[in-house]
Parts: C-alpha cells; structure tokens; sequence
C-alpha cells in the first residue's frame, strides 16, 4: 500500500502535469485573439486597411469577450457546467469562427469584424474557465500556476507574430488557418483532462442571480485586487496593440520589413511570459500583493521614460527599453487573478473571475480605440494616453502591498 507521504506525492505530480496541460492548450486557445492582427501589414497591403480598421477589428475582439464573460459569469453558466467542456466547445466554435474570416472577399470588415466579435465570444470560454480549471487542480498553488497560465496566454498572444515571422511569404489566411488547428488541439487537450477535484459542486440557479454575483465586490480584498485589474487593463492590450505600430513607424522609421517587425513583436510580447514566470516565484516569497503592485509599477515607469523620452530614444534603446515593459505589463496579472480568486467564495469563483474579466476587457475597448485613433497623429505621444492605468491601478490596489507582504501566493 501506498504511504500517505506518497500518495501525497503522486497527487501533486498529477496535479503539476494537469496544470501544463491546460497551460498548452491555453497557448494554442488563445492564439486565436491576435491572429488578425499578425496579419495587419498583409491586410493593409492586399486591402487598403487603415491603422484604425486594424483597431476595429481588434475591438471586434474584445468586445466579443466580453459579452461572452458578462454571458457567463451572470447566468451563472460558469459555474453550473463542467469547464473543461466550455473550454471544449468555445475552441471548437472559436477555431472555426477565426478561419472563416479567410473566406471574405477583400475588403469586407464589417464580415470579418462580426467574426472576430465571435471569436472574442468563444474566448471567454477559454481564458476565464482556463483560470477556473488551474484553481479547480491546484488551489493552493495559486499565484504560481496563474502565472504559468498567464504566461502560456501572452505567448498565444505573441505566436501569430512567429507564424508570420517564420513563414513571411505565406498567405495571410494560413497563419489564420494555423491558429485555428492550434485551438482545437488545444481543447481537445483540456477535455480529455476533465475538471479538477478541488471544485465545489454546480451550484443551483437560484444561487446564481445577477445580485450574488455582483456582491463580490463588497468585499474589501476582491475589490483592491479588481481594481488593480482594471487599471493594468487599461495599459495592456492597447500596448499590445500599439506595439508593431509604434515599432514600424516610429523607432525603427519605416525601415524594417513586415517579418522583421513580427520577429520584434513576438519577442517584446513573449518577453511578458518570463514577467509572469518571475512574479510567480517571486509570489512565493513576497506575497502576490507587492509582486503584483511592483510590476504595474514598473510598468507605469517604462510608459512614462517612452512618453517623455521617446522621440529621442535609440532604436536599440527604444527596444530594450519594449522588452522591459513588454515582460512588467502582463506580470501582476496572475497575482491579481490569484489575490480575486483568493478574496471571493468558491462557489463563485468561475463567476466572479469571469465578470473581473468582463469588466476589465471593457476598459480596453475605450484605450485601444482611442490610442488607435490618434496614433497616425500623436505617434509617440499617444503613449501618454496609456499613464493612467497603472497609475489609477497602484492608487486603487494600495493596500495589496501592505496586507501582502511576505504573504505566500500559495495560500
């Protein structure tokens, strides 16, 4: 017979093994949220698009992800269904909802537009019930396995860029075609896992109404968390957007070829992977308040150093200077996924982390339309417009710092 020492052992290993897992198949999901956009100089080439059509598209996006979070999180439908299989169907919908865009005649946004509103649909059923299904296997584990969840969905993020990167003379439709595959291998993978033993039974639907859900944020911890959330929110994705934009026509003038700048892209975005790796260590340590915190700040800097000094800035500096805020961007994510999920009942949790999510990518739509908007006018400036999230994030989640310290992520 097996000691309890080993059976303890075995318990984490299959824990640690469920837990790469479903970070794969969150790479491969997610993959699908900026293939478009790794597709935008071939777009803007074969179809006359403009910066801000590329900017439409991303919003499409976002706007579909949260409408499927709000859909989610206040029916209760995250929390009454077995996540691995809404993980499942949203990949299976959201592959196919992503490879339909390359059957549009040429010009046709408001067809593809509607498309990638779909597809950002289908991935709230993967982001969301990704982090729900990391927690259901290893809840005391949970700063560090977000982490790594985290950083498998920036490199989704970044991966329609090295498609591009490594095959610059395809077709654009086949990096489409490419994300697709990756997302239904990807949710094929979550659905033979199943869901972890650590989540509480489907609640009823009468303890799912919109006012239950809604009360998580009464509560002090949750509410400091979300709003750090938010404010990291307002900065990242309309920083991941701006990226290839800023880095064509600004520090680089025009120079570069379309695969030489997907190459940048894909590392500057990839480089949040190893933010999130570090800040899951380092949670272990210090607790994921101050991690959390530390890395908006220094997020907060590096737009700060780009909007003051960026017309002046080096092409090499300007880079190193991206690969810095590029890893500091993304990494208090996780920590403050891990600190909502800590704060709120666990009969809500796929709920509550779903309409944070919500809330959250609704504060993108305004940031990535605007900066979008004025970037052929303000160019380096409009980084300005980004300042706010971290700022208004670290005022809202101060008191992370001091009930975190030294607190261990884990618990």
């Amino acid at each position: 017979m097996k000691t309890i020492a080993e059976s303890i052992g075995s318990a984490r290993l299959h824990a640690a093994r469920s837990i790469i897992i479903i970070a794969i198949a969150e790479l491969f999901g997610t993959s699908l949220w900026f293939s478009i956009n790794a597709a935008a100089a071939e777009l803007m080439r074969s179809w006359g698009a403009s910066i801000s059509d590329i900017g439409l598209l991303t919003v499409a996006v976002q706007l579909g992800f949260i409408s499927g979070t709000l859909t989610l999180s206040l029916t209760g439908l995250a929390d009454r269904f077995s996540a691995s299989r809404i993980f499942l169907c949203c990949a299976l919908f959201g592959a196919v909802f992503n490879a339909g865009a390359t059957v549009i005649e040429a010009g046709n946004f408001e067809s593809v537009a509607v498309l990638r509103f779909l597809v950002g649909m289908c991935l709230a059923g993967i982001y969301p019930l990704g982090m729900k299904l990391v927690v259901s296997w290893a809840p005391d584990q949970a700063g560090t396995a977000l982490s790594l969840l985290i950083a498998t969905l920036t490199l989704g993020t970044a991966l329609p860029y090295l498609v591009h990167w490594v095959g610059y003379i395809w077709d654009w439709r086949l990096i489409l075609l490419v994300s697709s595959s990756l997302a239904i291998v990807g949710g094929v993978l979550v659905y033979r896992l199943g869901d972890g033993p650590h989540l509480p039974k489907a609640v009823t639907t009468k303890s799912m109404r919109v006012g239950n859900v809604l009360q998580v944020f009464r509560i002090p911890s949750f509410r400091a968390a979300a709003l750090g959330y938010f404010g990291h929110m307002w900065e990242l994705y309309a920083f991941w957007t701006l990226v290839p934009i800023l880095l064509q026509f600004t520090l680089l003038g025009g120079s570069a070829s379309g695969g030489e700048v997907s190459a940048m892209v894909f590392v500057i975005i990839a480089a949040g992977a190893i933010g999130c790796i570090i800040g899951g260590v380092a949670s272990r340590r210090f607790g994921c308040g101050p991690v959390a915190v530390t890395a908006l700040a220094i997020s907060g800097m590096c737009c700060l150093i780009f909007g003051w000094a960026g017309p002046s800035l080096s092409a090499s500096v300007g880079l190193i200077l991206f690969l810095v805020w590029g890893a500091a961007v993304v990494a208090d994510s996780p920590q403050f996924s891990a600190l909502s999920a800590r704060a709120c009942p666990r009969h809500l949790l796929g709920s509550a982390l779903a309409i944070q999510n919500a809330v959250g990518f609704a504060i993108t739509l305004i940031s990535i339309s605007i900066t979008t908007g004025l970037v052929e006018q303000w160019h380096q400036a409009v980084i300005w417009i980004l300042l706010p999230g971290p700022v208004l994030g670290l005022i809202g989640a101060r008191t992370l710092w001091r009930n975190n310290r030294g607190a261990d992520a884990s618990t």
